[in-house]
């Protein structure tokens, strides 16, 4: 029982075992270190990339979203400048009866 060719528990779901992309089968169901630099490398350019197009596309959202609150803002100050104007014409028409 103790001579398993199988990976050991820990080999499987311990950090950086058969579920990582750090560990490759050799020839005999061994497991090694697989040289994860090149990996490395291009998953963090890849990560790069894809944060510089999340960060262009969230400040564009950012800018759209200010520019609607301005726009909104603006609407509701002539919106409540005219309706105090109005009120102000019905009470003067009701004095000067």
């Amino acid at each position: 029982m103790g001579s398993s060719k199988a990976p050991s528990w820990s080999d499987q779901w311990g950090t950086g075992g058969l579920g990582s992309d750090n560990y490759e089968y050799e020839e005999g169901d061994k497991l090694k270190k697989s040289s994860s630099s090149n990996k490395m490398s291009s998953a963090k350019a890849a990560a790069s990339a894809g944060m510089d197009k999340a960060k262009s596309a969230a400040l564009v959202s950012a800018d759209k979203a200010k520019s609607a609150a301005v726009v909104g803002a603006q609407k509701v100050k002539t919106g409540t400048f005219a309706g105090l104007k109005w009120f102000k014409n019905q009470y003067q028409k009701r004095s000067s009866k």
